[in-house]
């Protein structure tokens, strides 16, 4: 772990290699797991805003989903994440075939919407959690996403640089500059 601002990072983003590979996984991670995507106060309100703008991309099961128990909801653990469809898919998903895709990210990418999905969901395999004083950055590994680390490992592809986007999107392009600049240090000296 080392300190970068007010964040506590891991390693294992500079050490890990990942890049989804959504031929293999097919976005498994949209519809599998136990809790929706983990959403701040100010995501929850972003949702009730753009809702009636997503709603028309969104499939009738998710739709249900969202209007029975609301455009976010509280987690057993108190925290705020996406509904889900019957405990099990996004409410927020859609399939393009067999693969599963996120609505709000399919309005954001025809520009109805100009936000593009939760920052948990545009920063994994990164899960933050915050502190009081600080934001711990962390990997977090889920074994549906092998292929997406054999297919790091083969283009070489840390998860810092993965996530790129996601990262300035959360902490800002000054804090994502400062960990290129740790990462190439770090690696040089593996």
């Amino acid at each position: 772990m080392f300190q970068l601002g007010k964040t506590i990072v891991s390693e294992e983003i500079l050490e890990k290699n990942f890049v989804c590979n959504l031929t293999a996984c097919l976005g498994a991670c949209c519809v599998d797991g136990d809790a929706g995507a983990p959403l701040s106060a100010e995501e929850t309100k972003i949702l009730e805003d753009i809702y009636p703008k997503v709603k028309p991309f969104l499939r009738k099961e998710g739709i249900a989903a969202i209007e029975a128990q609301g455009t976010w909801v509280k987690g057993e653990d108190g925290e705020f994440e996406t509904p889900l469809i019957n405990g099990q898919d996004c409410a927020y998903v859609i399939f393009d075939g067999k693969t599963a895709l996120c609505g709000i990210e399919q309005a954001y990418n025809q520009g109805i919407v100009n936000w593009k999905k939760p920052v948990s969901c545009h920063l994994y395999p990164i899960r933050i959690k915050e502190f009081s004083d600080f934001s711990a950055v962390n990997y977090h590994r889920w074994d549906i996403c092998s292929p997406a680390c054999s297919l790091g490992k083969e283009l070489e592809v840390p998860v810092y640089k993965f996530v790129k986007e996601a990262l300035i999107r959360k902490f800002g392009e000054e804090w994502f500059t400062e960990l290129e600049k740790v990462g190439e240090e770090y690696l040089k000296g593996k």
